[in-house]
C-alpha cells in the first residue's frame, strides 16, 4: 500500500463571526463542484426560507438535540444567539476515514472546541472588510429582531478578537464573494500539497 492511499482526507473549519458569508461560501463551493464534502449542521432553530432539511442544515427539536448529546453523537456543538447547533461525529469521521476532505461551517466557540479535539483540523477565519460592513450585511438580512440584531453585532466584535486561533484569514469583501472563494479554494489546495500532511483523527 502507498503512502498516499494511507493517507486520511483533511478537516477545514470555516469560521467567523454571523453575517460574514460563510453559507455563501459554502454554496458557490458546492456550484463550482470543488472537490470537498460538505458538514451538515444539526441545528435547533427554524428554517429560513429557501433552506432545505439534510442539505443546508438538520433541522431538530430541543428533545433530539437532548438525545444526540445524551448519545455523545456530535463532534462539537454550542448555543449561538440562543439556538443550539452541532456537527454529528460519524458523519466526519467516515468522510476523513475514506481520504475525502470536508469542510465543517462552524461558529468561532465551534471552531476552537474543534481545534481541541481534532489538533489536525485546519482553521479559516472569514472575516468582513471591516465592522460596519458585516453590521450592514446583518441589518439587510432582516432576519433577525433588532434587539437579536444587536446581540450579533456585539458577539461579532468579541469573535473578531479570536482571530489569533486560526491558521488561515480570508476577508469576504462587499460584492467580492467570487475571491474570497478562490483563496479558499488556494489554502485547500496548499494543505493537501504539504510535505508533512496534517493528520485528521476523529
Amino acid at each position: 500500500m502507498s503512502v498516499e492511499s494511507r493517507q486520511t482526507g483533511l478537516l477545514f473549519v470555516l469560521s467567523g463571526p454571523s453575517g460574514v458569508g460563510k453559507d455563501a461560501v459554502m454554496a458557490r463551493l458546492r456550484e463550482q463542484g470543488f472537490p470537498l464534502r460538505f458538514a451538515v449542521t444539526v441545528t435547533t432553530r427554524p428554517p429560513r426560507e429557501g433552506e432545505v432539511h439534510g442539505v443546508d442544515y438538520f433541522f431538530v427539536s430541543d428533545a433530539e438535540f437532548d438525545r444526540m448529546l445524551a448519545a455523545n453523537e456530535l463532534l462539537e456543538w454550542a448555543v449561538v444567539h440562543g439556538r443550539r447547533y452541532g456537527v454529528p461525529r460519524e458523519q466526519v469521521r467516515e468522510i476523513v476515514q475514506a481520504g475525502e476532505d470536508i469542510l465543517m461551517r462552524v461558529d468561532v466557540q465551534g471552531a476552537a472546541t474543534i481545534r481541541a479535539k481534532v489538533p489536525g483540523a485546519v482553521l479559516i477565519f472569514l472575516a468582513p472588510p471591516s465592522m460596519e460592513s458585516l453590521k450592514a450585511r446583518l441589518s439587510r438580512r432582516a432576519t433577525e429582531t433588532p434587539e437579536e440584531l444587536a446581540t450579533r453585532i456585539a458577539n461579532a466584535a468579541e469573535e473578531m478578537k479570536r482571530l489569533p486561533e486560526f491558521d488561515y484569514k480570508v476577508v469576504n469583501p462587499d460584492d467580492g464573494l467570487d475571491e474570497a472563494v478562490e483563496k479558499v479554494k488556494a489554502i485547500v489546495v496548499a494543505e493537501k500539497c504539504r510535505v508533512h500532511r496534517r493528520q485528521v483523527v476523529v
